[in-house]
């Protein structure tokens, strides 16, 4: 997913990470007090008491977290979502990354599993960058890379630097593992590296690389598997229709040429891929990853064909969100599970400006 330039500035590359603190788990240290063996509700075990705390709505953990540190602990550990899971309780929350007017300054919108908007995040620390990429993995959102631009205490934390500084890279998640690949370098020049960042060790290590160099290509994780797609490469004329698929398993590279060109927005919904092609945004082609296969879905859309978009998902539906200023143009909703002819309406999801990019982080 792209990220927007503020103002006309000089730009240097950047090859850190951070990912925000809301659903940060809390150091060790914070159980290593004498409060560590007190139960976390009187007269009830740990496991039934972290079963009570499971039932509570996803909005108040903030409260939650300011009752003690333990609740605190507890509240944001990656234990704490398989509990809820477990109890049925899990809520998918909805972060969208918007623009102000004239596109200056962005910011980050979260809205509930309705679409009702909640709160904003914070700022991201250090000045604005390009060319990163945002990807999910255990509840945590991860920002990724990218162009930082100069001169340019929150709730962000940094983690372990990537093995090589890139933008315009493709990236994903495969079985809680985030992956990034390709790209441009330092000094502008093509990438065929390839990374794999485990979230457990903070650490990325270098895994086999591309047959070729790529940039401008963008990534999808299906059973097991990185499908990278799109973009251009030293090899190919024009862009490129050329598929990578990485077999996370086996640690090797494979591909053929079913894939799309120039894709300036993509999602996945269960096992397919939602795609716009740069040409016309009046359609989306979807990848079926089960037999991959493609097919074309009109977009109930009028005026400009030029007229750029972002997608986003919630609870398992589609929603299609404009990426210029536009006055009146409303959120779409997809539902791909509806009857022909009944999948497409209006959502009420309204955002402040124009969408850069969305993630859902469910817990």
């Amino acid at each position: 997913m792209q990220a927007f330039v503020s103002g006309n500035k000089r730009v240097v590359l950047n090859h850190n990470m951070c990912f925000s603190k809301e659903s940060l788990d809390v150091s060790s240290e914070l159980l290593s007090e004498n409060y560590q063996d007190d139960p976390l509700i009187p007269g009830l075990s740990d496991d039934v008491a972290k079963m009570c705390l499971a039932l509570v709505p996803r909005g108040s953990f903030p409260s939650m977290g300011r009752v003690c540190k333990k609740w605190r602990y507890v509240v944001k550990s990656k234990e704490f979502i398989t509990v809820r899971r477990l109890a049925g309780m899990l809520e998918e929350w909805l972060y969208v990354l918007t623009t102000s007017a004239g596109g200056k300054e962005s910011h980050w919108e979260v809205m509930d599993s309705q679409g009702h908007k909640l709160s904003s995040l914070p700022p991201m620390p250090g000045p604005a960058k390009t060319g990163f990429k945002v990807v999910v993995v255990d509840g945590k959102l991860l920002v990724v890379a990218g162009c930082a631009l100069i001169n340019g205490s929150n709730d962000w934390v940094k983690l372990d630097d990537l093995k090589e500084a890139r933008y315009d890279f493709a990236c994903a998640e495969v079985n809680g593992l985030v992956y990034v690949v390709g790209g441009h370098g330092v000094d502008g020049e093509s990438l065929s590296s390839a990374e794999v960042y485990d979230p457990e060790t903070d650490v990325w290590t270098f895994i086999e690389s591309l047959r070729r160099p790529r940039w401008g290509c963008f990534a999808s994780g299906f059973n097991g598997k990185l499908y990278v797609m799109g973009g251009r490469s030293n090899f190919t004329i024009g862009n490129s229709k050329l598929v990578d698929v990485y077999n996370t398993q086996c640690g090797s590279w494979s591909g053929n040429k079913k894939g799309l060109t120039m894709v300036t927005a993509n999602v996945e919904i269960g096992k397919k891929l939602f795609c716009i092609d740069w040409k016309n945004q009046r359609k989306m082609s979807v990848f079926n990853a089960e037999d991959e296969t493609w097919e074309v879905v009109a977009l109930p859309l009028s005026g400009s064909s030029r007229a750029w978009f972002q997608f986003g998902k919630l609870n398992g539906k589609l929603l299609l969100f404009s990426s210029q200023e536009e006055a009146g143009r409303s959120t779409l909703l997809y539902d791909p599970d509806a009857a022909p002819g009944k999948q497409w309406k209006t959502s009420e999801i309204k955002m402040s400006g124009p969408c850069v990019c969305s993630v859902t982080i469910t817990a």
